[in-house]
């Protein structure tokens, strides 16, 4: 839960935009340089959100840290039978999974649209299945990733084609914030 408590004691500090991003592996990255600083990653991980208009960012104290995002607001990764988001919270159910022309592998959950971490994708194809059960071929990964309509399933789950540039609106966030 994000802390707005500052706000109300100062609430006229000017928001900051084009300095904070987060990578497609779920890295922030303060004016390009990825953050190593454990307890820096963890503060901004405890302050992100979002706003009504879709706009993603760190509140840091009163001050809102607009976060440039490189594909989604959130970055899953796989962790035993369920996927955590680059900030440490559960994904929860999932409700469509979504492959892009680009190999792109989107996941719509309880918690919101992520990319799954590239690093995830070895796994996550290998247990893909095709309509008769058998391990899914590359034929038809090859077609759904031009916007055919082969079924391709994961966990009962059947992967839909997306447009990257459709993401946006579709799920309702800025990957640009400006002011």
């Amino acid at each position: 839960m994000v802390d707005l408590s500052a706000i109300a004691k100062w609430p006229n500090v000017p928001a900051c935009y084009d300095w904070l991003s987060l990578d497609r592996r779920g890295d922030w990255r303060l004016q390009g340089e990825r953050v190593t600083h454990h307890g820096l990653i963890a503060f901004m991980n405890r302050q992100y959100g979002s706003d009504e208009a879709g706009r993603w960012f760190v509140q840091n104290g009163p001050q809102r840290v607009f976060v440039a995002l490189a594909a989604t607001p959130w970055v899953f990764r796989h962790e035993g039978l369920r996927f955590i988001s680059h900030t440490g919270q559960p994904a929860g159910a999932v409700h469509s999974i979504f492959l892009d022309a680009e190999g792109n592998v989107l996941l719509a959950t309880a918690l919101g649209i992520g990319l799954l971490d590239d690093r995830e994708l070895a796994g996550f194809l290998a247990d893909c299945q095709g309509a008769d059960g058998q391990p899914a071929s590359e034929e038809a990964f090859v077609d759904l990733l031009n916007g055919g309509a082969s079924a391709i399933f994961w966990n009962a789950h059947r992967l839909q084609h997306i447009l990257a540039g459709d993401l946006p609106q579709r799920f309702g966030f800025d990957p640009a914030p400006k002011p």
